[in-house]
């Protein structure tokens, strides 16, 4: 049953607020498993009458959901109806009362039919209805699916093998549950002791038995398949010995998020016996000498040989001349015969185990009668299943004798005490007694003299005079007050009584007994003397009881915070303790703690040596309660550097009996773990990725915006980077620093970025990159990288946080190429000896500003063929000559051979460029074409090229104006005896062209359809540029014809 009285007294303080009745229960859907005890919790808040209020649980059935069925009363007995009668009456169903307005409904054994929606009641006992007086929960109930199997079997072992045990646990739950699993070992009616588990979080956790092994991998727990879980136990012990079993539990979250276990099922066990590989054992007995005197102390050891002694048990038995002394039993508690029971009362004896293998028999005075044999037996013991010891193996060493011999003197004397070790202000009593009795009338002094602690001198303490009276010594005048002596009348026994016990009684008591004759004349003469032992008091200071608190705290704070540290005293040895706390700090760079502040049991003050270092004195602040018990230091305005492991020492301070204050005990307390950081990282730059395209010349500003920052009164640097195409690193462009002094970076140093740019910020946060007349060099991915400053405690700036934004990527671009030239054919016809113009006319422009470079080309056509009778067609190519070129800086290219004197060049626009040709001549002919650059200036005066358009091409043909004669023959004189001597083979040889020429056209004509049947778009036809008054011979060309 889950114990929810701690979440009932929370709302008992909330519903003291309220202003009226509310009635409130745990909240629902609850699931829990057949069979299962269930508790419902329900409280009323905010109402008036008696603090006792009564409550009344009804449920409403899945089959019946609007009607009311009635359970449990806390007031009225006839309350439930008959089907729950029985079970409320036998408190299978009860209410518990938690507080006089708050309760428990129990079910103890959750049945099917107990699902449904439950409701709380509560009566009215207000003046007037007011608020809410019931609530209501669902309770849903599921099958308890959870099997938890394991193969019974009894496993027989030998010390140092290997267990492995599985274990199947399985569920259907159809709700979302955890397993826990855990592994168990009992003994008989033992507590079971935990192995090993793994929690319904998936921590493994290994038992406190089993911790260490399991640390050193001896004890494993491992999954083995979905529902087997596999303890593997490696290198058995002995103590290993038991019942095995598994427990698994099923864990289900309730709304309130706590976890609740709906049942818990264990397996069968396998008993596992181990068997210890090396039982052989050896035992010896050892004193020191064989010969004593009497009152001499002896010491027997019987020292046991074994493997493995921790695992296993014995019994030890002491013997006096064959007689039972003493026996040990495997808890080594002794257990003594009558004579010697009242000789170890007395602390004349002492049975003891020193160790596990070294068994102790002390006889602190020996008597004549302790003369004889001792010895000591070992048994082995073996520890069944169910608790149960079996006597094995028994041992005993050879007897060893001793021999007590008497004190040579007439008599003895001997000094005993009850109590050898007393208490601060505690009594003790001193004997001196003096064997055999002698008659009273023999004159008998006894002196008890003491030895203080740490001193090697005797002194005369108190004398018992042969006459009877006391004379006390001059050296101790402080025992007078508390000690009292006394003679017993029947012997020559004296007592020395001491009361309030101090350091100065504690030392080494004697006494000396003297024998006396009075002689007849009233001399005295000393017959005999004899010296008791030596008597060790101890005065102890009282058993402490200071505690201080070991809880354990961790604590983080921010920085300029207080560090509370508090040192509480749970108990105290004395209502008159006094304290002296010591507080310090370990860091883990220090072997030790640091000393912080010490006040001392008077409640004066020292500072530590950390403290004066770190210099702290001015931010430690230290109380103390009124009580008394809870010490606090308070760190003021914390810093980083006082992270650390604080903790108090603790002595505790007592009066002693002569006025003079002593440290009792000391204590040390938990740690309180004290982590001071730095504020919560809170900056935040805009990640926001951007792409920005501007145009050359553009002004472009670029943001960095802080969207969040740690503290309103931190400081900002913001730096500018950029990567740049072609560069493997960022380079630094401009930087703000938190004084808000302004640094270029090496990009903006060496170049003319500095002149262009201009940082701001409009608004804090926002910080603005502003590049003015944009150039495509400053195309690039830009980032800001923002670093936070905080001020710490000691008034020194640190960097808190950085952050970098989201990249912007700048392109900055030339302006789009808009070029656009007249591409418009034309066929122009001149005159030989004529002018004609080329024009270049640019349509569009992609900006005013924008320089043209123009050149004009002349094309002509180019034969290219071999024979005739080898081919059957003449390839043409077109040969292209620059005519004139006109830079976009005014300056024209040299001109060719033949054009030379007969250009012309006209700008008759700032987009029409004119090219005349001078004195056509027949070479002209041919096809024309300008080409048109257009180049832009950059930011920074630097010409480019941005586009380039040719023009459509102008076919300019040259007809000759045909010469005469005289003109022919006054302009060659080969000419003129040319046409004068020979005319006739001349012509002779042209006829006998055309008739080939003709021939050849027929033959091409009729092939004319071109191959595969496709006609010719071009129809090739000879044409003969003749002139009858010329005397060169006639040329003849082929020229493109048109398409019909």
């Amino acid at each position: 049953m889950r114990t929810l009285r701690p979440q009932l007294a929370s709302l008992l303080l909330l519903g003291m607020a309220l202003a009226q009745r509310q009635v409130a229960v745990q909240e629902g859907p609850l699931y829990r498993t057949e069979g299962s005890h269930v508790t419902l919790w329900c409280k009323v808040s905010g109402y008036q009458g008696p603090a006792e209020q009564n409550f009344q649980w009804s449920i409403y059935l899945p089959s019946a959901p609007e009607r009311e069925v009635q359970i449990v009363s806390t007031v009225d007995p006839s309350f439930p109806y008959a089907i729950y009668t029985q079970r409320v009456r036998s408190r299978g169903i009860y209410v518990e009362r938690v507080q006089g307005d708050a309760v428990l409904l129990h079910i103890t054994d959750l049945q099917d039919r107990d699902a449904g929606e439950y409701e709380c009641h509560t009566p009215n006992t207000d003046e007037r209805y007011f608020g809410s007086y019931s609530a209501k929960m669902n309770l849903v109930v599921i099958p308890d699916s959870l099997r938890v199997t394991a193969v019974p079997q009894t496993l027989n072992k030998v010390e140092r093998d290997s267990l492995e045990l599985k274990c199947e646990v399985s569920k259907s739950t159809a709700q979302h549950s955890h397993v826990s699993i855990a592994w168990y070992r009992q003994r008989g009616s033992e507590a079971p002791v935990e192995v090993i588990s793994l929690s319904r979080d998936f921590v493994l956790r290994a038992g406190s038995a089993y911790a260490q092994r399991q640390a050193t991998g001896d004890v494993r727990l491992d999954k083995v398949g979905e529902t087997t879980s596999k303890l593997t136990i490696y290198n058995l012990h002995p103590s290993d010995q038991g019942e095995f079993y598994c427990e698994a539990a099923e864990w289900i979250q309730d709304p309130d998020k706590s976890w609740y276990a709906m049942t818990r099922k264990r397996s069968q066990g396998a008993i596992v016996n181990v068997q210890a590989t090396d039982k052989e054992f050896s035992v010896r007995l050892e004193t020191e000498k064989r010969t004593y005197i009497v009152g001499e102390p002896v010491e027997f050891r019987c020292i046991l040989e074994a493997q493995n002694i921790p695992d296993r048990y014995f019994s030890i038995s002491w013997a006096f001349n064959s007689s039972l002394i003493a026996s040990l039993g495997p808890n080594a508690v002794p257990v003594l015969n009558n004579e010697f029971a009242q000789r170890e009362a007395l602390g004349q004896l002492k049975v003891a185990k020193e160790s596990d293998n070294i068994f102790v028999l002390k006889i602190y005075r020996l008597r004549l009668e302790d003369s004889g044999k001792y010895n000591c037996r070992v048994t082995e013991r073996e520890k069944t299943v169910t608790g149960d010891f079996i006597d094995k193996e028994s041992k005993r060493p050879k007897n060893i004798p001793i021999t007590v011999l008497p004190l040579k003197a007439g008599f003895a004397v001997t000094a005993i005490s009850r109590t050898p070790g007393v208490t601060y202000n505690e009594s003790f009593d001193l004997q001196c007694i003096i064997k055999p009795h002698y008659p009273s009338w023999v004159p008998v002094s006894v002196t008890w003299r003491f030895q203080p602690a740490g001193s090697t001198e005797f002194h005369d303490l108190v004398t018992f005079t042969r006459d009877g009276g006391v004379q006390w010594g001059d050296r101790y005048a402080g025992f007078r007050t508390r000690t009292a002596i006394e003679k017993a009348e029947s012997s020559n026994n004296v007592r020395l009584s001491i009361s309030r016990a101090s350091d100065t009684e504690a030392g080494k008591y004697q006494c000396v007994a003297e024998l006396w004759r009075k002689n007849y004349n009233s001399s005295w003469t000393r017959l005999a003397d004899r010296t008791s032992n030596l008597l060790e008091i101890r005065v102890l200071r009282p058993v402490t009881k200071l505690q201080v608190s070991k809880s354990k705290r961790s604590i983080t704070l921010v920085e300029n915070r207080p560090i509370p540290l508090n040192c509480s005293v749970k108990s105290q040895t004395s209502p008159d303790s006094h304290f002296a706390v010591l507080w310090y700090v370990h860091k883990p760079s220090d072997a030790d703690g640091k000393l912080i502040l010490k006040t001392t049991h008077s409640s004066a003050f020292e500072y530590g040596t950390y403290a004066e270092e770190e210099g702290l004195r001015g931010r430690l602040q230290f109380e103390r309660s009124a009580s008394g018990g809870l010490f606090s230091l308070t760190v003021q305005r914390a810093e980083v550097r006082d992270s650390g492991s604080y903790y108090c020492h603790v002595e505790e301070w007592l009066l002693s009996p002569n006025h003079a204050w002593y440290k009792l005990a000391e204590e040390v307390s938990g740690r309180t773990e004290v982590t001071v950081k730095q504020p919560d990282n809170r900056l935040q730059v805009n990640q926001t990725h951007k792409n920005i395209t501007v145009l050359e010349n553009q002004w472009v500003t670029l943001e960095c915006l802080v969207s969040s920052r740690t503290s309103p009164s931190s400081q900002l640097s913001v730096e500018w980077y950029v990567w740049r195409p072609g560069h493997l690193e960022k380079e630094a462009v401009a930087r703000l620093s938190r004084q808000s002094t302004l640094r270029y970076g090496d990009l903006a140093a060496l170049g003319d970025l500095r002149s262009r740019l201009h940082l701001e910020s409009p608004s804090p946060g926002l910080y603005l990159l502003s590049i003015q007349n944009a150039t495509v060099r400053d195309s690039g991915a830009y980032d800001c990288h923002v670093e936070e400053w905080l001020l710490d405690p000691s008034d020194r700036w640190y960097k808190r946080a950085e952050d970098h934004s989201g990249l912007i990527t700048l392109t900055v671009k030339q302006p789009d190429p808009t070029l656009q030239v007249d591409t418009a054919t034309a066929n122009l016809t001149v005159q030989e000896k004529e002018s004609f113009p080329l024009d270049c006319s640019i349509l569009s422009r992609s900006s005013p500003e924008s320089h043209f470079a123009v050149t004009w080309y002349n094309l002509r056509a180019k034969e290219v063929g071999g024979h005739a009778e080898e081919e059957e067609e003449e390839e043409e190519e077109e040969e292209r000559e620059a005519v004139l070129s006109v830079g976009p800086d005014a300056i024209f290219s040299p001109e060719a051979g033949r054009w030379e004197g007969r250009l012309r060049f006209q700008r008759l626009s700032a987009v029409l460029f004119r090219l005349t040709v001078l004195q056509a001549g027949g070479a002209d002919t041919g096809n024309y074409s300008c080409r048109v650059e257009e180049w832009l200036a950059d930011p920074n005066g630097v010409w480019y090229r941005l586009a380039e358009e040719e023009s459509g091409t102008v076919a300019v043909h040259v007809q000759d104006a045909g010469s005469t004669l005289q003109s022919v023959i006054c302009s060659n004189d080969a000419l003129f005896y040319f046409v004068f001597f020979y005319p006739f083979p001349i012509f002779g040889i042209l006829i006998i062209t055309i008739l080939l020429v003709r021939f050849k056209s027929r033959n091409s004509s009729k092939n004319s359809e071109g191959k595969n049947g496709v006609p010719l778009l071009w129809i090739k036809e000879p044409h003969l540029n003749y002139s009858p008054t010329c005397l060169e011979p006639p040329v003849l060309s082929i020229h493109p014809g048109t398409i019909d």
